[in-house]
């Protein structure tokens, strides 16, 4: 039986898109190799625009393409090479293999859209640190032109304490 692993959750409104980078920049000066962050929502929801956020906080420049064709686009950043990875059309465990993402946890961390499909081997106690987001429009909104979002966030592992950090 797996061993369970340390977790903590939080709850965020982010405003604006400017919020999600804020807090995409924070989450990229805590990330490390081994490394996995899963973001599920809804289309729309925002999940691209994060991670497209945390690249840019790791110094990427240029198109950031969303991998919902290619599947896996990689970054060499000056900190650490990192996967975004959407998993949106994946109908099996055996194309999650054919990925090659275990490897790129070797090295590198990996940023995964829908996350649901990636299959057994990468839950939080099989990996080095895992954090959970969720995003969801806020239907609250009383202006149709903003789009507010909830975010829920769960750290497992070192990213319990990463979070709790990020979040005070």
């Amino acid at each position: 039986m797996p061993t369970p692993v340390a977790s903590y959750s939080a709850a965020l409104d982010l405003a604006d898109e400017a919020a999600t980078r804020s807090f995409a920049a924070r989450l990229a000066s805590y990330l490390e190799p081994g490394d996995l962050i899963a973001l599920e929502g809804d289309l729309g929801a925002g999940k691209s625009t994060l991670a497209r956020a945390l690249l840019r906080a790791l110094g990427v420049e240029g198109e950031i393409p969303s991998p919902t064709f290619t599947l896996i686009q990689h970054y060499d950043t000056a900190y650490l090479p990192v996967a975004h990875v959407d998993l949106y059309r994946i109908e099996d465990d055996g194309e999650i293999e054919e990925l090659g993402l275990e490897d790129a946890l070797d090295f590198g961390a990996l940023l995964v859209e829908w996350p649901a499909r990636l299959g057994r081997g990468f839950e939080a106690n099989r990996v080095k640190g895992r954090l959970d987001i969720s995003l969801t429009l806020d239907d609250a909104t009383e202006d149709p032109a903003v789009e507010k979002r909830k975010l829920a966030a769960t750290g497992h592992g070192g990213w319990a304490a990463k979070l709790e950090r990020i979040v005070a």
